[in-house]
């Protein structure tokens, strides 16, 4: 196997959850296609977790998504508007 990405995944609010899956089974059948891989790792930041919780992004949470090649984002929001 190819290279190998380590890859944040923020599923976001609305929308965002159903687009990052499909977003995800598109890049599984291009890593095969073009031979590399995916690590991926899933984030709970969004506006259903401020609801419940009051609390944005922390910076040690931002922090930590630093050690990523990239991320795959869906819609972030305050769904309630």
């Amino acid at each position: 196997m190819g290279k190998k990405y380590t890859i944040a995944v923020i599923g976001g609010d609305g929308t965002g959850p159903e687009v990052v899956a499909e977003g995800l089974k598109v890049l599984k059948a291009v890593s095969k296609k073009y031979d590399f891989s995916c690590d991926t790792t899933m984030f709970d930041y969004g506006g259903d977790r401020y609801l419940k919780t009051g609390k944005t992004i922390k910076d040690d949470e931002l922090e930590g998504l630093k050690k990523f090649r990239c991320n795959l984002s869906g819609l972030q929001s305050d769904i309630q508007t």
